[in-house]
């Protein structure tokens, strides 16, 4: 492996590791608050993973928790003495916050981003769920949107990312009725999980993922992502016309990858990716 770089300093409720060339591990550590968030935490995460967006060897996160759950969303304790003093958070604070809940739920990143779920995902750790590009859970695993439960609202993000993936009326039943749901119905009706695998095998199987991301081109893989993003809100010729016309697809064009990886593939051998962005070239 190449020598990993220097990320931000964090508190030690968020570990950093680097397990795979490319590939920047988070964990939330917690695990006696089964992961919940603390404004704290959220502010070193959304310092991280800026970090994570402008270095260019790194090219997917993985995101997963440490202990028995992934993360049961806002630490409600801290949020209770906000909300009893008169600081909790209201319309303006939701809009300012463009990252969303933990920096990761409404964050716009033109690199993949893989959750690792090993146990319970509540609240706004569901919400990060459905931000990500691909989500593994543990047969133990379960999702739940208990919000309305609460007196609150799934605001960050995940109510219309719900929505989008699962449909109006299975978005309705996890979040008008605020229970959970296993990790093989997030799967196989809610459309949001990837892949069900004995919790053993939650890390290895998201690092796979990962490795089988940064065999690929990551100029490609970063238009790609934005594409998808794009899918998210225009129509198909709307995506199309702001994909073609973004920065990472004009670096995609522009740079060594894409000659790399066609002169490879008429050499009969595999392609020498370079970091994204990089150009050797003069247009």
């Amino acid at each position: 492996m190449s020598p990993p770089p220097t990320p931000p300093a964090v508190s030690s409720e968020i570990l950093l590791s680097f397990p795979k060339d490319h590939v920047l591990l988070v964990t939330l550590n917690r695990p006696r608050s089964l992961n919940a968030l603390t404004p704290e935490m959220t502010n070193g995460l959304r310092e991280v993973l800026n970090w994570f967006e402008d270095e260019p060897s790194l090219w997917v996160v993985v995101v997963t928790g440490a202990g028995r759950a992934f993360c049961a969303g806002a630490d409600l304790k801290a949020w209770n003495r906000d909300e009893q003093s008169g600081k909790g958070m209201h319309g303006d604070t939701i809009i300012g916050n463009v990252d969303g809940f933990a920096a990761i739920s409404r964050r716009v990143s033109k690199k993949p981003i893989i959750a690792a779920v090993n146990g319970g995902s509540y609240g706004g750790g569901t919400e990060i769920v459905l931000n990500c590009d691909l989500v593994v859970a543990s047969k133990d695993a379960s999702f739940g949107l208990p919000e309305v439960k609460r007196g609150v609202v799934a605001i960050q993000g995940g109510i219309p990312r719900l929505a989008r993936i699962a449909g109006h009326q299975r978005a309705s039943e996890m979040l008008l009725l605020g229970m959970p749901v296993s990790a093989e119905d997030a799967r196989d009706r809610f459309g949001f999980v990837n892949a069900v695998v004995p919790p053993s095998q939650v890390l290895p199987t998201a690092l796979a993922y990962a490795s089988q991301i940064v065999a690929n081109s990551p100029d490609s893989i970063q238009s790609t992502k934005i594409g998808l993003l794009f899918a998210q809100k225009y129509s198909n010729e709307e995506t199309v016309e702001m994909q073609v016309r973004s920065p990472e697809h004009l670096g995609n064009m522009r740079g060594d990858n894409i000659k790399e990886g066609l002169r490879a593939f008429n050499e009969k051998r595999d392609p020498v990716w370079q970091n994204a962005g990089t150009r050797t070239s003069k247009l």
